[in-house]
Order: structure tokens, then sequence, then C-alpha cells
């Protein structure tokens, strides 16, 4: 059916309308990859979680994902067109505990900072933009709205790597802690757990050992700063393609079966990508 795609501006008619247009994008000022390593992290724990890794050390990470992630942007002192890019990652983590021979599930979340400094120009105009309903008629159209001068940060990262779970004792070990206690996590990130985190009693002075857990994530992500840009590109109008749609031929379906290339790749095992000489055993496993 490849007939049928419509390819590229050579389909269409002779008289096609060709010109300069100006878009509205966003440009690309200055952008970072980084592959973090974030030790001895604290999780925050529901109130079962807690009961877990009181009665047992033996858990694993069963899932993990970023359940939210909060960027902020700070002007350099004294380096005009630099910005800071605090970013914070919230991770939601699924655990497994071995209980008295029996497993429990229970969840919770680590916090993560990282902190980055980009450029991001300068710019001393203030953008207004209209509002939905300011072509609203017999009504007072809100005012428009301004924008702040400063670029906007993007994040893109992939899923976290946990690369060590441990259960310790939380005087002996301090862990690394983004936040003080369970409730500076927004109640927006509590939301998505199956319980409200559990929320630290004041020491008593009994002298109990708490245990917490604490996890190590690998986290790959990109960063960059952008800004509203105008370009002068060539373009060309759309019109209507010169190609007339091929139909199926429904009276013989073997015909249209034999046809269609051969799946290789689904009876092939996905190597993906690994490089030449990686599977000593069997050479021919190569994903080159």
């Amino acid at each position: 059916m490849a007939e049928n795609r419509f390819s590229s501006p050579a389909g269409c008619h002779k008289d096609c309308g060709k010109d300069t247009v100006c878009v509205e994008t966003n440009r690309i000022l200055d952008s970072c990859r980084d592959r973090d390593c974030f030790e001895n992290v604290k999780v925050f724990l529901t109130e079962l979680g807690e009961d877990v890794i009181s009665r047992t050390t033996q858990v694993r990470v069963k899932e993990s994902c970023v359940a939210w992630t909060y960027i902020g942007i700070d002007p350099v002192q004294f380096n005009r067109g630099f910005y800071t890019v605090n970013i914070r990652f919230y991770i939601k983590l699924v655990f497994e505990g071995c209980v008295c021979g029996h497993t429990r599930e229970f969840d919770g979340i680590a916090v993560l900072e990282k902190k980055v400094v980009l450029y991001g120009g300068e710019s001393n105009v203030s953008i207004f933009k209209s509002s939905v309903d300011s072509s609203a008629f017999c009504s007072e159209p809100e005012p428009c709205y301004k924008e702040r001068t400063v670029p906007c940060a993007v994040v893109e990262v992939v899923d976290p790597v946990v690369l060590d779970v441990a259960v310790l004792e939380e005087r002996a070990h301090p862990p690394i802690c983004c936040c003080c206690c369970a409730g500076d996590v927004p109640e927006s990130i509590q939301g998505c757990l199956s319980s409200p985190l559990y929320v630290e009693a004041d020491d008593d002075g009994n002298g109990f050992e708490r245990r917490i857990l604490v996890v190590s994530i690998g986290l790959f992500s990109l960063v960059r700063l952008v800004r509203p840009a105008q370009y002068l590109i060539n373009a060309a109008e759309f019109v209507i393609p010169d190609k007339e749609c091929v139909p199926a031929e429904h009276n013989d379906p073997c015909a249209i079966f034999r046809s269609m290339p051969f799946p290789i790749s689904e009876f092939a095992p996905a190597s993906h990508g690994a490089p030449c000489g990686q599977h000593n055993s069997d050479r021919n496993r190569c994903g080159c």
C-alpha cells in the first residue's frame, strides 16, 4: 500500500505555491546530558513499608519510575545570560519484602536533586499573549498575560536504574535526603501511592533504633534552555496530490499475503544492538 503514501512535495501539482514564510518556534540556546549516580538516598515509605522493614532486611525493588519533576531557573549573578537550573526528581519505587516466608509489596518516594548551569541568552522585551476569551462578544475580555523573559528549561529523563537497595539503622548510617520529612513531599505526589506516607514521630528517648530504607539510583537525563524565536523558511502550500488511491484487492487475500515481506525480525531474538564480540559463546548472535 506504499502507493497511497504522500511522501514529498514532488507529488503535488506543478503549480504548487512555494514561498518564504515566517514561523515561531523555540530555539535551543544551550543543552547538556548527564549520567548521575545518587547513593544512599532515603526512601519515604508508607505505614506498610515501615512495618515491613522493621521486621526484615530482605528487600528488593520491583518497579521504579519518575512520578514528577520540579524545575526552577535562577539567573547567575555577575554572569549575564547564564542560568542555574534546579531540578528535583520524585521517584516512585515499588518494593517487595520477605516477612516470615511471605512476600509483602509496598511503595515509597525517593527525592533526588541536581543543578546545572546553562547559557540562556538575554532578553529585555516583555511578551504579552492574548487569552482564550479575548474575542468573546458582549463581555469584557481577560487582560493579556505577561510572560517572564527568562528562558524555558526542558528536562528529558529515562526511567531510573536502581543500583542497590538496603535497610540500615538511621543513626548509624545517616542517608542523603533532599527533604526533611515525608511532609515535604507534595500531596499530589503522595496521591500516586497505595496509601499515605508514614509520618515520623518525635524521638521519645527510649533508645529505639529506627530502620530506614535507602537506594542507589542511576539517572540519564538531558537538560536544555529554549527561547521563542522567529525564523524564515522555505515552504510550499499544501495541495491535493496527483496520485490516486490504490484500493486493496479483497477478492484474493492469498495474493496480498504472498506480497507481504517475511517478518524475519519477529523470529530472531532481539539483541538490542549488542556490540560484536560481546557474546563470546556464540558470535553469530552479534547485534551488528
